[in-house]
């Protein structure tokens, strides 16, 4: 892909306080129908949803409790859009059973009609591990693991077959199988072991949020490791932008956000493809649903052909 591609980060679905806006508390089922579509028709390449089973009281007034299931939100959107694509960003794939988490997403892609992005992550919270039984500590091997065990069940054989130290299956068909040939998966997270999981287990890097000075440098240790192992084929490099507001807000939108005419933050967001990015994740502020998705479609219509 020649110009850099847009996606977005559903609100409402997930509503820690470090990203919700206000109106978000009293949102539902059809403010995320109605972005979704904005988002459909504007041209993005992707909606996402995140993942957490529970959050414990001592994180429940940060992060809130409010975390929509990724599998069923995306379902659920898949059914009222047309061509955008549906990323879990990111799923905790280690909390589950790997042939769970392949017959839920598979039906996804089936469902879709070949839509599905899986973004994965190791996780932060160790209570949600230590009640499902999975060992937080050792969760960065159990994500390795876990992606290799979802290559396999993901993959085109009816019958999938692995073979580790945590999962060991075969002669379990599962039907229907993902409608595309192979399913992306992408890696989250900033830290060493999440862009070295990233190069050498993955075909795409979702960072955390890294402040823009930062990236090269993860994008260039991402390439010498694939180099260093040989690996070919295409790789994605994602971003998260500052938050967005497309013209003047008139209102205190904070002083990290990108504010501006179309052409001011098309040249502002380019500098992302010049270090080698491909995707841009992108956040715009606003005050309700409708400033929103007027948001959506203005960057579509205006600053996405610019890009």
């Amino acid at each position: 892909m020649s110009g850099l591609a847009y996606g977005i980060q559903l609100p409402v679905q997930s509503q820690s306080t470090i990203y919700a806006e206000p109106w978000e508390a009293d949102a539902g089922p059809a403010d995320l129908v109605a972005i979704a579509r904005a988002a459909d028709r504007s041209g993005f390449d992707y909606i996402a949803g995140c993942d957490h089973v529970g959050v414990p009281r001592r994180l429940a007034a940060a992060m809130s409790t409010i975390w929509y299931d990724p599998v069923a939100t995306l379902a659920f959107l898949a059914g009222v859009t047309e061509r955008v694509r549906l990323l879990s960003h990111v799923a905790v794939v280690g909390l589950r059973h790997p042939l769970i988490t392949a017959k839920q997403y598979a039906t996804l892609d089936h469902l879709s009609g070949g839509r599905l992005l899986l973004g994965v992550g190791a996780g932060h919270v160790r209570e949600e591990f230590e009640a499902l039984g999975v060992d937080f500590d050792r969760r960065g091997p159990v994500l390795d693991e876990t992606i290799d065990a979802l290559r396999a069940a993901l993959g085109p054989d009816e019958f999938p077959e692995h073979h580790g130290k945590l999962y060991d299956f075969e002669g379990l068909g599962q039907r229907p199988r993902p409608a595309q040939q192979h399913v992306p998966i992408w890696v989250g997270g900033s830290s060493p072991a999440a862009v070295r999981r990233a190069a050498l287990k993955a075909d795409g890097w979702l960072p955390q949020g890294d402040p823009r000075d930062q990236l090269p440098a993860q994008i260039e240790r991402i390439r010498r490791l694939r180099e260093e192992a040989a690996l070919q084929g295409p790789f994605m490099f994602g971003a998260i932008t500052e938050p967005l507001y497309v013209g003047d807000p008139g209102w205190e939108v904070g002083r990290r956000t990108l504010t501006g005419t179309p052409e001011a933050l098309a040249e502002s967001l380019r500098a992302y493809r010049a270090m080698g990015v491909d995707r841009i994740q992108v956040r715009f502020r606003c005050r309700d649903r409708a400033e929103l998705t007027d948001q959506i479609s203005e960057f579509g219509t205006e600053v996405g052909p610019l890009l």
